[in-house]
């Protein structure tokens, strides 16, 4: 029994380092990968509350789907560092702060109203059985499901939107490079070798 408990408490703290991490790491490959480290121990959670089919669906899915989506997205706009003005908007954090806030009142209430006065029935979702896990899916939380839906849509065009960099940058890069690379080759074709200096002497 303690082993289990272990277990649990080690992969719920792997699951928290790595959701911190997607949100702290600068580079949006290193994001990925923490998030898909994210989704496998979330998946491992599942498998330990006896819901494997959630577990299943979380691997092929989220690992496996959205995963392979968001690197495919880094792909196309490149994995460089993310740059952005947010640390010059001094109300930022608060708002984040207070938006953060609200969004765990609101899941207590869920949680504190979902299991008020309802004894919990373990046979029920068994397994995470799908027939079960659909229809209270697609009647009881449709709502929350759409909203899911659109914050994984709102998300991912937030990151384009933070790492698309503009035409006109991009073309002032390509002109300093175009113009630092004479610069470079400069001392190469003035440099002589010593062999060129001893036979001007001879």
């Amino acid at each position: 029994m303690w082993f289990s408990y272990l277990f649990f408490i080690a992969v719920g703290a792997v699951t928290l380092a790595a959701a911190v991490g997607v949100v702290l790491s600068r580079v949006p490959v290193h994001s990925a990968l923490f998030l898909l480290l994210h989704f496998a121990m979330i998946a491992a959670l599942y498998i330990t509350m006896d819901a494997q089919f959630l577990g299943a669906i979380q691997v092929i899915i989220y690992a496996g789907g959205i995963v392979i989506l968001i690197l495919f997205v880094i792909m196309l706009i490149g994995s460089q560092s993310v740059e952005t003005t947010a640390g010059q908007r001094k109300w930022l954090p608060w708002v984040a702060l207070t938006l953060g806030a609200i969004l765990l009142v609101a899941m207590s209430a869920g949680l504190v109203q979902a299991f008020d006065g309802a004894a919990p029935n373990p046979a029920a979702n068994a397994g995470g059985i799908p027939e079960v896990v659909g229809i209270e899916l697609f009647t009881r939380y449709i709502l929350p499901f759409e909203m899911v839906g659109v914050l994984l849509l709102v998300a991912l065009v937030g990151a384009l939107l933070l790492a698309r960099r503009s035409q006109a940058e991009q073309v002032q890069q390509q002109v300093d490079a175009i113009h630092a690379a004479p610069a470079i080759a400069t001392p190469a074709a003035t440099h002589k070798p010593a062999g060129a200096k001893k036979a001007t002497h001879a």
